[in-house]
């Protein structure tokens, strides 16, 4: 599969797919982690997982706390109360994101990408991170579509 990241100097990124470039992008390489871990190395950024199930479709999302952390399947997880991680830990497939966390808009494309805690979508009760707004909009033109795509990839892609 034709690997469609560019990489700039300075270490900034730009993917281009269909059109649209995304700028700054933190981009997976090749082996890496089955899920992404961004800021000080939490998955997902170190959101709440959890709590995207109690928002509305246009609301930021969680961050967790220090406090309320574990591990899982080799990730560092966070959440904004014992309730949540509780709730994680008893069945963290149902609250991980899907792809690893990466951009699954991304992933569809045949790459990865940084997923962002604030363009998300909940879709049969499975969260999928998209790297920005505009590109959740393009996720969610063909949802169907971009999922099997995705699964098609998925996690091969991580070696590509």
């Amino acid at each position: 599969m034709m690997n469609k990241r560019r990489f700039l100097a300075g270490g900034s990124v730009m993917a281009f797919s269909g059109g649209v470039s995304l700028l700054r992008a933190q981009p997976a390489m090749a082996a890496d982690p089955f899920f992404y871990a961004g800021q000080g190395g939490y998955a997902a950024d170190g959101a709440d997982v959890v709590a995207y199930r109690d928002l509305n479709a246009s609301s930021p999302g969680v961050p967790g706390s220090k406090t309320f952390s574990t591990n899982w399947k080799g990730a560092r997880w966070r959440f904004a109360n014992a309730e949540n991680l509780a709730r994680f830990e008893g069945d963290p497939k149902a609250y991980a994101p899907q792809y690893g966390g990466y951009c699954a808009w991304a992933v569809s494309q045949g790459y990865t990408a940084h997923g962002d805690i604030d363009a998300w979508h909940i879709e049969n009760g499975r969260l999928y991170l998209n790297y920005n707004q505009r590109i959740r909009t393009r996720w969610r033109r063909d949802v169907p579509g971009n999922i099997a795509r995705a699964n098609a990839n998925w996690p091969n892609v991580l070696n590509a």
